[in-house]
């Protein structure tokens, strides 16, 4: 399941997300499940027929990334896998960065994060023209909103709902996610 909330140039794109990294770092091995948070750029599509046809919107290039991931084996909201991508090249994700207060609340953390876009984007080495002031206004005004729709995914992850595996056999190796 996902979440899309789109201003002008910039949107928030969250999912609940399985994961197993075939590769983990030491201490990450394991699945992982939670949910991912992404800033991503927008763009609107021409028009394919009359003024009334749908637009086609593309969810582009991703510029932060949360991982709000603990692991399958481990107590349910312990938060030990959190982190986040403050940049990426191109699509690839850079390194995951553990911080304290993300993983002691998430929700706060990734609230005061969205709250400071123009910070996010100075952190992601993006240009401060990749976004216009009504986007910044907007998703400030939106993150309410945001962290409601991740509290519902975390809470329908713990409810057994979300985050599944992709199958009854165990796996090495999955992504089980629109993000």
């Amino acid at each position: 399941m996902f979440y899309a909330f789109g201003f002008e140039r910039l949107g928030v794109i969250v999912s609940d997300l399985y994961f197993v990294d075939p590769e983990p770092e030491e201490g990450q091995e394991g699945a992982e499940r939670g949910v991912r948070l992404e800033l991503r750029l927008l763009a609107a599509g021409e028009l394919h027929g009359s003024i009334y046809s749908a637009r086609p919107i593309t969810v582009d290039r991703p510029l932060w990334r949360a991982d709000l991931l603990e692991s399958v084996a481990g107590p349910a909201g312990s938060f030990d896998r959190t982190h986040h991508h403050p940049r990426f090249d191109g699509w690839e994700p850079g390194q995951r960065v553990f911080v304290e207060e993300l993983s002691a609340d998430p929700l706060a953390w990734v609230a005061k994060r969205l709250a400071d876009p123009e910070g996010l984007l100075a952190e992601a080495g993006a240009a401060p023209d990749e976004i216009t002031p009504a986007d910044a206004a907007e998703l400030r005004a939106a993150v309410p909103q945001i962290v409601d729709a991740v509290r519902t995914l975390l809470d329908r992850i713990r409810a057994g709902e979300l985050a599944l595996p992709p199958g009854p056999e165990p796996v090495t190796n999955a992504r089980v996610s629109w993000l």
